[in-house]
């Protein structure tokens, strides 16, 4: 999207310069089973701005007062946790590169959440990125003023706050295997915090624990990357650990319910000319003459799954639960990324940290490429120039 950026880093580019930058990403670490696309995406100023104007517009929702009657209803009766704090820890606004009718590159919303994203590999990428091709200081994969001084230390601020590193502890289902645990060791290495599954930990009283060396140790705060989705057919788990939403005595980064808060169901309330048209389908009352211009989406899912692209009225009049699901107008990527063979759809996760008691602060960026039908590694099998990458944005 930089012209001189991208003639530089094409004409530097080899398969063998790639596989060798793959090897030191996953060096001291275990391999990533997701695919790190062959380069970053250089964002242009313009285009960058619009991104945090953009950002800027969604933040203002969920600071109004009334946000959390808003979205009280997103959260599934069954998942709520109590003890619910003032803010997120953590915002991510994912926008697909289009182009608006003058030609201009423009981002439009494609989803947000109030849950963590990969902020510990993020920075890993784009310094080996840095160290492996030649990327000038023209551009920086950092935001808003910080370097990798100031992104540590708000990442300990929000993460370990005023505890020690011992009595935090990143949680998933079965941390040490998921498909991002590369972000665990990286955050682990960053900040000196524990790694543990959910069964690691068990609960005496409203306090839980986990063992290191015979000892017992209490945790006071979790860095929670468990998703309820992925537990919701298998509640027996709790049994052998602990019920989320139980009264517990610990604190959460970030508290589950801002999962849902800051979702697919935020959509709606969000009228800018970077977000769709969005709807929930229980009130669309008149189906649109141009449906295929429009896209079906559950609430509840993640990583795409459910969204049903090629929509008919049939699909409309079969959704059980349409409170449940949104109607929201197509946005049409631009293939604005070149690869060595042509042009590559694009689409740039913008990740703010929100210490507690401060503001939220946009600090670093993902990006996908995509040449499928979605962004998503499904749809982009057998491809090349796709897959995770990060933005180094002009400065």
């Amino acid at each position: 999207m930089i012209p001189a950026q991208r003639l530089k880093y094409n004409q530097q580019f080899s398969t063998e310069k790639y596989q060798s930058f793959l090897n030191k990403l996953e060096s001291g670490y275990p391999q990533i089973p997701f695919r790190v696309a062959e380069t970053p995406v250089f964002v242009p100023k313009a285009l960058k701005e619009k991104l945090i104007l953009a950002g800027e517009e969604i933040i203002k929702l969920i600071k109004q007062p009334n946000f959390k009657a808003l979205t009280e209803k997103a959260i599934p009766t069954d998942w709520h946790v109590p003890n619910e704090n003032e803010q997120p820890h953590f915002l991510t606004f994912d926008f697909g590169i289009c182009k608006d009718k003058s030609g201009e590159l423009t981002p439009m919303l494609i989803e947000m959440q109030g849950f963590p994203s990969l902020y510990g590999f993020q920075h890993h990428l784009a310094k080996t990125f840095k160290s492996s091709f030649e990327i000038d200081d023209s551009v920086n994969y950092f935001l808003n003023g910080f370097n990798e001084e100031k992104y540590v230390e708000l990442l300990k601020e929000v993460i370990i706050g005023k505890h020690r590193p011992e009595e935090v502890a990143l949680m998933d289902v079965d941390a040490l295997n998921q498909k991002t645990a590369i972000d665990f060791f990286v955050t682990q290495k960053l900040l000196g915090i524990k790694i543990l599954a959910l069964e690691d930990i068990k609960k005496v009283g409203k306090q839980l624990f986990y063992e290191e060396n015979g000892k017992q140790i209490q945790l006071k705060r979790i860095y929670n990357r468990l998703i309820f989705d992925e537990v919701a057919d298998n509640t027996e788990i709790f049994k052998n650990s602990f019920d989320l939403r139980q009264e517990l005595d610990i604190e959460w980064v970030t508290h589950p319910n801002w999962f849902y808060r800051i979702s697919k169901y935020t959509m709606p309330f969000l009228k800018s000319e970077f977000v769709p048209e969005t709807r929930f389908l229980n009130e669309v009352k008149t189906i649109p003459a141009d449906l295929e211009n429009y896209v079906l989406k559950p609430l509840f899912s993640f990583a795409g799954m459910g969204v049903i692209i090629d929509v008919t009225g049939a699909d409309l009049t079969n959704i059980k639960d349409p409170e449940n699901w949104i109607l929201q107008r197509k946005v049409n990527y631009e293939p604005a990324v070149q690869a060595t063979d042509g042009g590559v759809k694009a689409e740039i996760r913008m990740m703010y940290l929100w210490p507690d008691g401060g503001e939220p602060q946009l600090c670093i960026s993902l990006a996908r490429l995509s040449r499928g039908k979605m962004i998503g590694v499904r749809y982009n099998a057998n491809f090349d120039w796709v897959g995770g990458t990060i933005g180094f944005m002009e400065e």
